[in-house]
């Protein structure tokens, strides 16, 4: 009776060493290849956006709206007029003061004629001379009072809703029309002070917001306040966007993720990562001619951001690693590699194709 127990025991030992040569299949893994990619660690916020330029234009004077040159939501150039105020009466005023101009002028030059041939004092001519100053400079103070009823672009840029109508009549200070340039647009955000040491004009950022929830909109930080606040111990930041298709419009909420120390890195899947208390592990393959054996190697991580981690040591730009059937992987172990996933082949198409 105890022989042959012993027998079967030693006949299931020799079949449990010598498995895989009686044609066990081998344990099976999916690999992925670490990447030489460029990192940078996000700093993230949240920030409103403001037109490059801005303004509300108003009136200086109280008249009565004469003339409305623009449409809602139109595109203006620089110089462009928009409003013309009742301006008749400063006309009327002008043609006077020219008059009285071109009178003083033809006054002077009879006087220099008659002075000439000593028939008339020089201080004649010098009294007509002041007399010409006095109503040439009449003429520039009506010139500079009729600007003031041309209500003109100061700057290229895009027009709000018209909120008044010819025969409106307006005053001193009084809203007329909003003017935004919106080609470049102003992305202010604070950040707390403990990250004003790694941040430089020029960094790099990405931002997005709800309304075009697919797209991604790229820029740089312009410029960094002078001043922490006391009492959030922030700083604040101005970024520039492009927005060459005008669909940013001042005071959207925008989500910001600044690029801090960009530095080329070596990247892998979260999923190729063993933790084992303070460390972490990966299975290396190395691959031959005609096996696949696992080696399990120490590494050290950096940041990690949508599913990659940073090594930092222990792995190569290039090495396979496990990142698939991980539960069965020894150290030294040899296995079958189904495939190596990558952005194109992900693991659950290699897994399918092996059924």
């Amino acid at each position: 009776m105890h022989v042959h127990v012993r027998q079967y025991l030693s006949v299931l030992a020799i079949l449990l060493l010598s498995g895989p040569a009686l044609g066990q299949a081998l344990p099976s893994v999916i690999g992925s290849r670490a990447e030489m990619a460029t990192w940078s660690d996000p700093l993230e916020a949240l920030g409103t956006l403001h037109a490059d330029e801005s303004v509300t234009l108003s009136a200086t004077v109280t008249d009565i709206v004469a003339e409305i040159n623009f449409q809602d939501g139109q595109q203006v150039e620089q110089g462009q007029l928009l409003v013309r105020l009742e301006d008749a009466e400063e006309q009327a005023q002008l043609r006077s003061a020219q008059a009285i101009s071109d009178e003083r002028r033809n006054a002077l030059g009879r006087t220099t004629q008659l002075q000439e041939r000593n028939l008339a004092p020089r201080a004649d001519v010098e009294d007509f001379q002041a007399q010409l100053r006095q109503a040439q400079a009449n003429i520039h103070a009506l010139e500079a009072r009729l600007a003031n009823y041309q209500i003109k672009a100061p700057f290229s840029g895009r027009v709000g809703f018209r909120n008044i109508s010819t025969g409106t009549l307006v005053t001193p200070g009084m809203a007329l029309v909003t003017l935004d340039k919106l080609d470049v647009m102003k992305l202010d955000f604070s950040v707390p002070e403990s990250f004003l040491g790694r941040l430089s004009t020029g960094l790099s950022l990405i931002a997005t917001t709800a309304a075009y929830p697919d797209e991604v909109f790229s820029g740089q930080i312009a410029s960094i306040g002078t001043r922490i606040d006391p009492v959030s111990r922030s700083v604040d930041i101005r970024a520039e966007l492009e927005n060459p298709d005008l669909r940013l419009r001042p005071g959207m909420l925008m989500e910001v993720i600044v690029q801090q120390r960009v530095r080329d890195a070596v990247i892998l899947p979260e999923a190729a990562l063993e933790p084992s208390g303070d460390q972490h592990y990966v299975m290396l393959i190395n691959q031959d001619s005609d096996t696949a054996r696992l080696e399990r190697k120490a590494v050290v991580i950096g940041e990690r951001r949508y599913g990659d981690v940073e090594i930092l040591e222990g792995v190569a730009a290039g090495d396979l690693v496990v990142v698939h059937g991980l539960q069965l992987a020894r150290d030294g172990l040899e296995v079958r590699v189904l495939g190596i996933a990558d952005d194109e082949t992900g693991i659950r198409a290699l897994l399918e194709a092996d059924r």
